[in-house]
């Protein structure tokens, strides 16, 4: 019997040939890198269990936004640590709170660069739950008021898109309303429309100084097992007026990218979040793991599954790679 004609091997014997042929591509302006913005003056403390990151005062991270523009990445995410914190979370929604404060700084001195700003209570609760608490329970409805105030003060301070990461129920349409009545029709609503109460969050809680003092966060973000939930989540959110679709974490949740990437038109967004890119660094230091292959092809992954744009701690390896 005669060997078949077609070999596929063929397309893969080079380089230059793999890349003509290749699928899917990323690009560093696909990446939005993720930082955190504390109170001081010349700070930058790396974060332990994320090795690479900082926790940076704004001074700093004026001049490491500089550097993240500087290799083509198409934005940054904020979180903020504010010096104080109590049981109404006063501090998200402070016209001069590290947030607002960080954002004026760079709009003033950095062009180019989307600016977005996570719109969420926990780094400024008392008890680092994402809203007011009564009880045992954690209140909807009175902490999106405050949710929407946050994101309200937030474009006032000049935030390029504002981006809600509570899952509480209807927040979404709670934050365009409040911005659209206050002349920020333009700005966009970045909305963590399936989010996963996941195992994978712990290294951001030491960053964000964010973790829960009792309980946890289940009553409000998703069931990991639940896939069709998500289609509720995204037709809501859709409804209510976001502009841009999140799913997080990424990694675990491939299926469900690509799920929502088969239904809905609207741009859509992962979020690598900390314990994927801590689990790689340590694999990666331990010499397990080639850091750079797995960082790529983790990358690819979520891209090849449908995402559009990629929140990942890797942004700034990944675009010098990239070139």
């Amino acid at each position: 019997m005669a060997f078949p004609s077609h070999r596929p091997r063929r397309l893969r014997m080079n380089e230059t040939i793999r890349s003509m042929v290749r699928e899917t591509r990323l690009s560093p302006e696909q990446f939005v890198y993720p930082l955190f913005v504390c109170a001081g003056t010349g700070v930058k403390k790396e974060i332990s269990s994320m090795p690479g990151n900082f926790q940076w005062s704004i001074d700093l991270l004026v001049e490491e936004v500089r550097r993240v523009k500087s290799l083509g990445i198409g934005g940054i995410i904020l979180f903020g640590i504010p010096e104080k914190k109590d049981d109404r979370a006063s501090g998200a929604y402070d016209e001069h709170g590290i947030i607002q404060e960080a954002v004026r700084a760079l709009k003033e001195s950095v062009s180019g660069i989307l600016v977005i700003t996570d719109v969420c209570l926990c780094e400024y609760t008392t008890n680092g739950h994402c809203g007011l608490i009564s009880g045992d329970e954690i209140l909807n409805d009175r902490s999106v008021e405050l949710l929407a105030l946050t994101a309200l003060s937030h474009a006032r301070a000049g935030a390029d898109i504002v981006a809600p990461s509570d899952m509480f129920d209807g927040r979404v349409g709670a934050i365009r309303s409040i911005l659209d009545s206050n002349g920020f029709h333009n700005t966009p609503i970045l909305s963590y429309a399936v989010k996963y109460a996941s195992g994978y969050y712990g290294p951001f809680r030491e960053a964000a100084e964010s973790a829960p003092a009792f309980g946890d966060r289940r009553s409000h973000q998703m069931d990991p097992a639940n896939a069709l939930e998500a289609l509720r989540e995204v037709d809501l959110d859709i409804q209510e007026g976001a502009d841009i679709l999140m799913v997080k974490p990424a990694g675990p949740y491939l299926d469900v990218i690509r799920m929502l990437r088969d239904r809905y038109p609207q741009p859509l967004a992962a979020y690598q979040v900390s314990g994927e890119y801590s689990a790689l660094m340590a694999a990666g230091n331990l010499g397990w793991l080639d850091l750079p292959r797995t960082m790529m092809e983790s990358l690819i992954g979520i891209r090849r599954a449908g995402a559009d744009i990629i929140l990942t701690y890797f942004a700034k390896e990944a675009a010098e790679a990239l070139g």
